[in-house]
Protein backbone atom coordinates (compact mmCIF):
# COMPACT_ATOMS: atom_id res chain seq x y z
CA UNK A 1 0.00 0.00 0.00
CA UNK A 2 2.03 3.18 -0.98
CA UNK A 3 0.90 6.81 0.47
CA UNK A 4 1.30 10.37 -1.32
CA UNK A 5 4.26 12.13 -0.58
CA UNK A 6 3.64 14.83 2.22
CA UNK A 7 3.88 18.71 1.82
CA UNK A 8 7.64 19.45 2.45
CA UNK A 9 9.22 15.88 1.53
CA UNK A 10 12.11 15.71 -1.51
CA UNK A 11 10.56 14.84 -5.29
CA UNK A 12 14.10 13.76 -5.89
CA UNK A 13 17.03 12.03 -3.86
CA UNK A 14 20.20 11.52 -5.42
CA UNK A 15 19.45 9.71 -8.30
CA UNK A 16 16.03 8.41 -7.47
CA UNK A 17 12.41 9.99 -8.45
CA UNK A 18 10.32 9.30 -5.13
CA UNK A 19 7.02 8.51 -6.33
CA UNK A 20 4.86 7.42 -2.77
CA UNK A 21 5.23 6.95 0.88
CA UNK A 22 5.41 3.06 1.74
CA UNK A 23 5.68 3.34 5.32
CA UNK A 24 8.22 4.94 8.20
CA UNK A 25 9.51 3.84 11.30
CA UNK A 26 12.36 4.58 14.18
CA UNK A 27 14.82 4.98 11.81
CA UNK A 28 13.00 6.76 9.32
CA UNK A 29 10.86 6.62 6.08
CA UNK A 30 10.57 4.65 3.35
CA UNK A 31 9.60 5.58 0.05
CA UNK A 32 8.48 4.42 -3.41
CA UNK A 33 11.00 5.71 -5.72
CA UNK A 34 12.09 5.41 -9.38
CA UNK A 35 15.77 4.43 -10.62
CA UNK A 36 16.95 6.23 -13.64
CA UNK A 37 16.79 3.18 -16.02
CA UNK A 38 12.94 3.05 -14.87
CA UNK A 39 13.51 0.37 -12.11
CA UNK A 40 10.83 0.93 -8.85
CA UNK A 41 12.96 0.87 -5.67
CA UNK A 42 12.19 0.87 -1.95
CA UNK A 43 14.90 4.04 -0.47
CA UNK A 44 14.64 4.58 3.12
CA UNK A 45 15.94 7.53 4.19
CA UNK A 46 17.39 8.40 7.69
CA UNK A 47 15.56 10.68 10.06
CA UNK A 48 16.35 13.73 9.60
CA UNK A 49 17.03 14.23 13.52
CA UNK A 50 19.29 11.45 13.34
CA UNK A 51 21.35 12.39 10.57
CA UNK A 52 23.51 14.56 11.95
CA UNK A 53 25.02 12.20 14.55
CA UNK A 54 28.75 11.20 12.53
CA UNK A 55 28.53 8.18 15.02
CA UNK A 56 25.30 6.34 13.51
CA UNK A 57 26.66 7.73 9.70
CA UNK A 58 29.82 5.77 10.77
CA UNK A 59 27.90 2.65 11.90
CA UNK A 60 25.07 2.76 8.77
CA UNK A 61 28.37 2.95 6.72
CA UNK A 62 29.40 -0.26 8.16
CA UNK A 63 26.00 -2.04 8.25
CA UNK A 64 25.44 -1.05 4.87
CA UNK A 65 28.99 -2.69 3.71
CA UNK A 66 27.71 -6.06 5.57
CA UNK A 67 23.95 -5.93 4.06
CA UNK A 68 25.38 -5.51 0.65
CA UNK A 69 26.99 -8.64 0.96
CA UNK A 70 23.77 -10.57 1.43
CA UNK A 71 23.10 -13.19 -1.50
CA UNK A 72 19.44 -11.71 -2.72
CA UNK A 73 17.72 -14.92 -3.65
CA UNK A 74 15.42 -14.84 -0.73
CA UNK A 75 16.54 -11.32 0.21
CA UNK A 76 15.37 -7.77 -1.09
CA UNK A 77 18.68 -7.12 -2.66
CA UNK A 78 20.57 -3.83 -1.54
CA UNK A 79 21.21 -1.59 -4.93
CA UNK A 80 22.45 1.93 -3.54
CA UNK A 81 23.17 3.73 -0.79
CA UNK A 82 24.79 7.08 0.03
CA UNK A 83 25.38 7.55 3.87
CA UNK A 84 27.20 10.89 3.52
CA UNK A 85 24.19 12.09 1.96
CA UNK A 86 21.90 14.43 4.37
CA UNK A 87 20.00 12.20 5.71
CA UNK A 88 21.86 9.46 4.61
CA UNK A 89 19.57 6.72 2.49
CA UNK A 90 19.38 3.14 1.34
CA UNK A 91 17.68 1.73 -2.26
CA UNK A 92 16.66 -1.59 -2.34
CA UNK A 93 14.77 -3.66 -4.80
CA UNK A 94 10.92 -2.83 -4.44
CA UNK A 95 9.14 -5.91 -3.59
CA UNK A 96 5.82 -5.93 -5.25
CA UNK A 97 4.10 -8.48 -2.88
CA UNK A 98 1.42 -8.68 0.11
CA UNK A 99 3.40 -9.14 3.20
CA UNK A 100 2.55 -12.35 5.33
CA UNK A 101 0.86 -9.97 7.72
CA UNK A 102 -1.52 -8.95 4.98
CA UNK A 103 -2.23 -12.40 4.06
CA UNK A 104 -3.14 -14.04 7.05
CA UNK A 105 -5.13 -10.49 7.81
CA UNK A 106 -6.90 -11.17 4.83
CA UNK A 107 -7.44 -14.77 3.76
CA UNK A 108 -6.69 -16.44 7.07
CA UNK A 109 -4.11 -18.84 8.17
CA UNK A 110 -1.81 -20.88 5.22
CA UNK A 111 -2.39 -23.72 4.16
CA UNK A 112 0.14 -26.24 4.90
CA UNK A 113 2.02 -26.75 1.71
CA UNK A 114 1.98 -22.77 1.74
CA UNK A 115 3.33 -22.83 5.03
CA UNK A 116 6.12 -25.10 4.81
CA UNK A 117 7.37 -23.64 1.76
CA UNK A 118 7.12 -19.77 3.82
CA UNK A 119 9.38 -21.47 7.01
CA UNK A 120 12.01 -22.62 4.23
CA UNK A 121 11.60 -19.52 2.65
CA UNK A 122 12.60 -17.71 5.51
CA UNK A 123 15.41 -19.71 7.34
CA UNK A 124 17.02 -19.75 3.42
CA UNK A 125 16.93 -16.17 3.88
CA UNK A 126 18.57 -16.11 7.49
CA UNK A 127 21.34 -18.48 6.16
CA UNK A 128 22.40 -16.05 3.54
CA UNK A 129 22.18 -13.14 5.86
CA UNK A 130 23.47 -14.97 8.76
CA UNK A 131 26.21 -15.94 6.68
CA UNK A 132 27.22 -12.00 5.84
CA UNK A 133 27.79 -11.59 9.62
CA UNK A 134 24.19 -9.45 9.87
CA UNK A 135 21.80 -9.86 12.34
CA UNK A 136 18.55 -8.86 11.20
CA UNK A 137 16.73 -7.71 14.73
CA UNK A 138 13.27 -7.30 13.37
CA UNK A 139 11.97 -10.15 11.62
CA UNK A 140 8.23 -9.98 11.86
CA UNK A 141 5.52 -11.00 9.60
CA UNK A 142 5.49 -7.72 8.02
CA UNK A 143 9.01 -8.26 7.02
CA UNK A 144 8.16 -11.11 4.86
CA UNK A 145 6.74 -10.56 1.35
CA UNK A 146 5.17 -12.76 -1.21
CA UNK A 147 6.68 -11.96 -4.45
CA UNK A 148 6.76 -14.28 -7.68
CA UNK A 149 9.58 -16.75 -7.08
CA UNK A 150 8.95 -16.92 -3.55
CA UNK A 151 9.53 -15.51 -0.08
CA UNK A 152 11.29 -12.53 0.01
CA UNK A 153 12.81 -11.22 4.11
CA UNK A 154 13.38 -7.06 4.23
CA UNK A 155 14.26 -4.55 6.62
CA UNK A 156 17.37 -6.56 7.53
CA UNK A 157 20.46 -5.11 9.36
CA UNK A 158 19.52 -1.52 9.41
CA UNK A 159 18.10 -1.10 12.50
CA UNK A 160 21.15 -1.50 14.20
CA UNK A 161 23.03 1.47 13.57
CA UNK A 162 20.36 3.13 15.71
CA UNK A 163 20.28 0.12 18.39
CA UNK A 164 23.81 0.04 19.25
CA UNK A 165 24.80 4.07 18.97
CA UNK A 166 25.53 5.40 22.15
CA UNK A 167 23.46 8.38 22.22
CA UNK A 168 20.29 6.48 20.85
CA UNK A 169 20.00 3.43 23.14
CA UNK A 170 17.73 5.04 25.83
CA UNK A 171 15.22 2.65 27.07
CA UNK A 172 12.78 3.83 25.03
CA UNK A 173 14.30 3.13 21.92
CA UNK A 174 14.76 -0.67 21.75
CA UNK A 175 14.42 -1.84 18.15
CA UNK A 176 11.79 -5.10 17.88
CA UNK A 177 8.50 -6.13 17.96
CA UNK A 178 7.83 -7.50 21.60
CA UNK A 179 5.91 -10.17 20.32
CA UNK A 180 8.77 -11.98 17.91
CA UNK A 181 11.47 -10.46 20.06
CA UNK A 182 13.89 -12.92 22.07
CA UNK A 183 13.70 -13.00 26.07
CA UNK A 184 17.45 -12.22 26.20
CA UNK A 185 16.94 -9.04 24.05
CA UNK A 186 14.26 -7.60 27.22
CA UNK A 187 18.14 -7.36 29.13
CA UNK A 188 19.82 -4.21 28.56
CA UNK A 189 22.19 -4.36 31.50
CA UNK A 190 24.13 -7.74 31.10
CA UNK A 191 23.33 -8.85 27.66
CA UNK A 192 26.23 -9.15 25.32
CA UNK A 193 25.67 -8.47 21.94
CA UNK A 194 22.16 -9.48 19.57
CA UNK A 195 23.55 -12.87 17.69
CA UNK A 196 21.59 -15.27 15.28
CA UNK A 197 19.56 -17.15 17.99
CA UNK A 198 17.25 -14.16 18.05
CA UNK A 199 16.34 -14.42 14.49
CA UNK A 200 16.12 -18.09 15.59
CA UNK A 201 13.54 -17.32 18.17
CA UNK A 202 11.73 -15.04 15.68
CA UNK A 203 11.67 -17.58 13.14
CA UNK A 204 9.57 -19.57 15.30
CA UNK A 205 7.20 -16.91 16.40
CA UNK A 206 6.42 -15.94 12.66
CA UNK A 207 5.92 -19.32 11.73
CA UNK A 208 3.26 -19.81 14.29
CA UNK A 209 1.60 -16.83 13.34
CA UNK A 210 1.75 -17.95 10.11
CA UNK A 211 -0.01 -21.31 10.68
CA UNK A 212 -2.92 -20.41 13.49
CA UNK A 213 -3.03 -16.25 13.11
CA UNK A 214 -1.79 -15.65 16.44
CA UNK A 215 1.88 -15.73 18.46
CA UNK A 216 2.29 -18.41 21.29
CA UNK A 217 3.14 -15.84 24.23
CA UNK A 218 0.42 -13.31 23.06
CA UNK A 219 -1.25 -11.05 25.59
CA UNK A 220 -3.01 -7.79 25.63
CA UNK A 221 -0.34 -5.45 26.08
CA UNK A 222 3.27 -5.84 25.71
CA UNK A 223 4.25 -5.74 29.04
CA UNK A 224 1.92 -9.05 29.35
CA UNK A 225 3.80 -10.20 26.47
CA UNK A 226 7.21 -9.86 27.26
CA UNK A 227 6.29 -11.51 30.50
CA UNK A 228 5.19 -14.62 28.98
CA UNK A 229 7.69 -14.58 26.68
CA UNK A 230 10.33 -14.52 29.59
CA UNK A 231 8.26 -16.75 32.09
CA UNK A 232 6.45 -19.15 29.92
CA UNK A 233 6.08 -22.07 27.91
CA UNK A 234 4.99 -21.44 24.21
CA UNK A 235 1.76 -22.18 23.19
CA UNK A 236 1.40 -24.13 20.12
CA UNK A 237 -1.74 -25.07 19.75
CA UNK A 238 -2.71 -25.71 16.41
CA UNK A 239 0.61 -26.20 14.78
CA UNK A 240 1.29 -29.65 13.60
CA UNK A 241 4.67 -31.54 13.23
CA UNK A 242 7.45 -31.38 11.97
CA UNK A 243 7.42 -27.98 11.99
CA UNK A 244 5.85 -27.60 15.58
CA UNK A 245 8.88 -29.49 16.73
CA UNK A 246 11.17 -27.14 15.50
CA UNK A 247 9.25 -23.96 16.42
CA UNK A 248 9.25 -26.06 19.89
CA UNK A 249 13.15 -25.83 19.48
CA UNK A 250 13.66 -22.26 18.46
CA UNK A 251 10.80 -21.08 21.03
CA UNK A 252 12.41 -23.12 24.45
CA UNK A 253 12.99 -21.16 27.71
CA UNK A 254 14.08 -22.39 30.79
CA UNK A 255 12.99 -20.09 33.93
CA UNK A 256 14.79 -20.44 36.97
CA UNK A 257 15.56 -18.12 40.00
CA UNK A 258 14.40 -15.37 37.44
CA UNK A 259 17.15 -16.47 34.38
CA UNK A 260 16.01 -17.25 31.10
CA UNK A 261 17.91 -19.75 28.70
CA UNK A 262 16.75 -20.09 25.37
CA UNK A 263 17.62 -23.08 23.69
CA UNK A 264 18.43 -22.75 19.46
CA UNK A 265 19.68 -24.18 16.80
CA UNK A 266 22.48 -22.75 15.30
CA UNK A 267 21.99 -24.64 12.42
CA UNK A 268 20.02 -23.32 9.54
CA UNK A 269 20.67 -25.97 6.42
CA UNK A 270 19.61 -28.84 9.03
CA UNK A 271 16.44 -26.94 9.59
CA UNK A 272 15.84 -26.68 6.08
CA UNK A 273 16.06 -30.38 5.63
CA UNK A 274 14.20 -30.74 8.59
CA UNK A 275 11.08 -29.20 7.43
CA UNK A 276 10.93 -30.53 3.84
CA UNK A 277 10.89 -33.76 5.74
CA UNK A 278 14.15 -35.42 5.84
CA UNK A 279 14.48 -35.10 9.60
CA UNK A 280 11.91 -34.29 12.53
CA UNK A 281 14.27 -32.17 14.43
CA UNK A 282 17.11 -30.12 13.95
CA UNK A 283 20.33 -31.57 15.15
CA UNK A 284 23.17 -29.83 17.30
CA UNK A 285 20.73 -27.52 19.44
CA UNK A 286 22.86 -26.06 22.26
CA UNK A 287 21.86 -24.00 25.56
CA UNK A 288 22.61 -20.12 24.22
CA UNK A 289 22.95 -18.33 27.55
CA UNK A 290 20.98 -14.92 27.87
CA UNK A 291 23.30 -14.09 30.72
CA UNK A 292 19.97 -12.61 32.53
CA UNK A 293 19.94 -12.02 36.42
CA UNK A 294 17.39 -9.55 36.95
CA UNK A 295 13.58 -10.09 37.50
CA UNK A 296 11.41 -10.32 34.61
CA UNK A 297 9.38 -7.60 35.74
CA UNK A 298 12.95 -5.44 36.20
CA UNK A 299 13.59 -6.10 32.68
CA UNK A 300 10.77 -5.06 31.27
CA UNK A 301 10.73 -1.93 33.05
CA UNK A 302 14.28 -1.47 31.76
CA UNK A 303 13.99 -2.29 28.27
CA UNK A 304 10.99 0.73 28.34
CA UNK A 305 8.34 -2.59 27.46
CA UNK A 306 5.12 -0.20 27.42
CA UNK A 307 1.95 -0.36 25.00
CA UNK A 308 1.00 -2.53 22.31
CA UNK A 309 2.08 -5.84 22.34
CA UNK A 310 2.93 -5.55 18.80
CA UNK A 311 5.66 -2.87 19.20
CA UNK A 312 8.18 -1.41 21.55
CA UNK A 313 7.74 2.60 21.97
CA UNK A 314 8.48 4.07 18.56
CA UNK A 315 10.78 1.24 17.53
CA UNK A 316 9.01 -0.97 15.52
CA UNK A 317 7.80 -0.23 12.22
CA UNK A 318 9.19 -0.02 8.35
CA UNK A 319 13.03 0.85 9.89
Amino acid sequence: MTMPLRTGEPAQLGDYKLEARLGSGGMGTVYLGRARDGRRVAIKVIRQDLSWDDELRGRFRSEVNRVRQVPSFSTAAVLDADPDHDPPYLVVEYVDGPSLATVVRERGPLSSDALHSMAIGISTALVAIHGAGVIHRDLKPGNVLFALGGVKVIDFGIARPLEVTSQHTRTDQMVGTVAYMAPERFDTDSAGPVTPAADIFAWGVVVMFAATGRTPFGAESAPATAMRILTQEPDLTGLTAPLRTLVASALATSVRNGAVSPVRSGSWVRMRIAVAGADSAPNGVRPVAANITTTPHAKMSAAGVTGPAESVSKRSGAM
